[in-house]
């Protein structure tokens, strides 16, 4: 287990914003909540990866229902800290989603354009249902109408890291979520 007080990671971040712990708690609260919700429907997660892989694995194993589970792998970023407002498709489902409940597992909401993109592209394949689910978001930098229907934590406009979320595809393995320093991705 990383060690937050000898890890040299740590070090690159200004603070820490929400512990494991934090997060393990909200996730149960949030598998509670979409069981209630989803229960006795034909539930597909589809898992935006690879930021939000870590959240997905512990949601899913949260949620206590029959489901099924797809990727799917969007870019908007590259390794900028700020979205191009560019976005691609890297990896698509592998299965047809016609007539399914599909809740999207996101890691982040920022501006909400990549998100946008995502649900009109997943709406137009005949889904039953489109919600979503994100670890963070963060409505102060939202440039399209979009609320998320289930969210985790709601944070302020900083860079953050850690539980699948990187920079230039490091931090990623940190169990907390912390605020990067602007040195380490302004150098």
């Amino acid at each position: 287990m990383i060690n937050a007080t000898t890890s040299p990671m740590y070090k690159d971040l200004d603070k820490l914003l929400l512990c494991s712990g934090e997060i393990a708690k909200r996730v149960c609260a949030l598998g509670r909540e979409i069981t209630r919700d989803y229960g006795g429907r034909d539930l597909v997660c589809v898992c935006i990866l690879k930021g939000a892989s870590l959240f997905f694995s512990d949601m899913i194993r949260s949620i206590d229902l029959p489901l099924s589970v797809d990727f799917m792998a969007i870019s908007s970023y590259g390794s900028a800290t700020k979205s191009s407002g560019v976005v691609r498709i890297l990896k698509d489902l592998d299965k047809d989603i016609v007539g399914r409940d599909v809740l999207i597992i996101e890691d982040i909401i920022d501006t909400g354009l990549t998100l946008s993109f995502l649900m009109e592209n997943l709406k137009a394949r005949g889904a039953a249902s489109l919600r979503v689910l994100t670890l963070l978001d963060k409505p102060s930098r939202r440039k399209v109408e979009l609320a998320p229907d289930y969210r985790g934590f709601e944070i302020e406009d900083c860079f953050v890291v850690g539980y699948g979320l990187d920079y230039d595809e490091r931090y990623r393995n940190l169990p907390d979520i912390g605020v990067l320093r602007p040195e380490v991705y302004s150098a």
